[in-house]
C-alpha cells in the first residue's frame, strides 16, 4: 500500500476516500474505507456523508491511516474498530473470538422459531465465543434461563462484557462444551462449533488475518466436534428438547444422518441467504 499521497495530497476526507480506495488490494471491499473513516471520525455512515466536504485534520488522518493499512493488511474490519453487529446489536470482538457472521444469525432464528415468547426453561450455547447467540437469545426470549460456556476464559470475558453491555441475563461456565451438565437438565441446545477442516482453503486466510484456529478447525474431515454434540446433547436433553448446530455448507447431509442414527427426531436443515444448507437438528423424542 503506498500512502504517500494519502499522507500529503487529500485536502478533503471525500478526496482521502477516492485515494484509499486507489490503493486498497483487490480482496478488500472499497466500503471498508468509509466504515472506518466513520469510526474513526466516530459517526454513523450518514453522518460521514454530511462531512465529506471537511478539511482532513492532522490526527484524525493519522489515526485512520493507521487502520486503513492494517485493513489492506488483512486485519478484519469488526477486530480493528472491536465490534461487530449481529441480529440488530453492537457486540464487542478481539481476536480470542471469531466474529459474528450472519449466517449464525440463521441458527439464532431456528432457535427462536422452536421457543414460543413467554416460555420458560434451560437453554445451553456450546462453545459461545462472543456470547453473539446467547446474549441475543436471551434478550429476546427474556424467560429462559441461558447457559454459555466455552473452554477459552479470554473467548469468556468478552462474551461477559457482551453480557453485561446489552444487559442480558446469562451464565457463563469456563470449560469443555456440555461436561457441566447433567443429564435431562437442558431444554435446548444451540452451537456454532468448529466445522472446518485442515485442508479448508479459508482456513490459512481466517487464520492469518486474527481469527482462533481453535474455534475454527475440527477433526474428522471437520466434522468432528459436530459428532461430539451430537452424541453427548442426546442425553443432556429433556423430552422434546432440540439440538440445533451451524455447521459448513457441504455437511448437512452427514450431520443429518448423524441425528438420525442417535434417535433424534424431526430432523431438518435450514438454509442460508445464498442457499445452503447451514444449520442443522434434532429433537429428542
Amino acid at each position: 500500500m503506498n500512502e504517500g499521497d494519502l499522507r500529503t495530497g487529500p485536502a478533503t476526507w471525500s478526496q482521502l476516500l477516492r485515494q484509499a480506495r486507489a490503493v486498497a488490494p483487490a480482496d478488500v471491499e472499497s466500503i471498508d474505507a468509509e466504515y472506518l473513516l466513520a469510526h474513526v471520525l466516530r459517526r454513523n455512515r450518514a453522518g460521514l456523508y454530511a462531512r465529506l466536504g471537511d478539511a482532513v485534520t492532522a490526527p484524525e488522518l493519522g489515526r485512520f491511516l493507521t487502520l486503513w493499512r492494517r485493513r489492506c493488511a488483512g486485519e478484519p474490519y469488526a477486530y480493528l474498530t472491536g465490534e461487530r453487529e449481529f441480529y440488530g446489536r453492537p457486540f464487542q470482538v478481539n481476536s480470542a473470538v471469531l466474529i459474528p457472521r450472519p449466517d449464525t444469525e440463521i441458527l439464532l432464528e431456528a432457535a427462536l422459531a422452536r421457543w414460543a415468547v413467554g416460555r420458560k426453561g434451560t437453554v445451553l450455547d456450546a462453545g459461545t465465543g462472543s456470547g453473539a447467540l446467547a446474549v441475543s437469545f436471551q434478550l429476546e426470549r427474556p424467560q429462559s434461563a441461558v447457559i454459555a460456556v466455552d473452554r477459552s476464559r479470554a473467548a469468556l470475558d468478552v462474551a461477559q462484557g457482551n453480557a453485561r453491555k446489552l444487559g442480558a441475563r446469562v451464565g457463563f461456565w469456563c470449560g469443555d462444551w456440555l461436561q457441566a451438565l447433567s443429564a435431562g437438565s437442558v431444554d435446548l441446545i444451540l452451537s456454532n462449533p468448529p466445522y472446518l477442516d485442515a485442508t479448508d482453503p479459508h482456513l490459512p486466510g481466517l487464520v492469518a488475518s486474527g481469527e482462533p484456529e481453535s474455534a475454527l478447525l475440527a477433526t474428522q474431515s471437520g466434522l468432528g466436534d459436530l459428532l461430539t454434540l451430537i452424541r453427548a446433547a442426546r442425553d443432556l436433553l429433556n423430552p422434546g428438547g432440540w439440538l440445533l448446530m451451524e455447521h459448513g455448507w457441504t455437511q448437512a447431509p452427514a450431520v443429518r444422518e448423524a441425528l438420525l442414527v442417535n434417535g433424534y427426531a424431526d430432523v431438518s436443515s435450514e438454509r442460508d441467504l445464498a442457499g445452503h444448507e447451514r444449520v442443522s437438528g434434532g429433537r429428542v423424542p
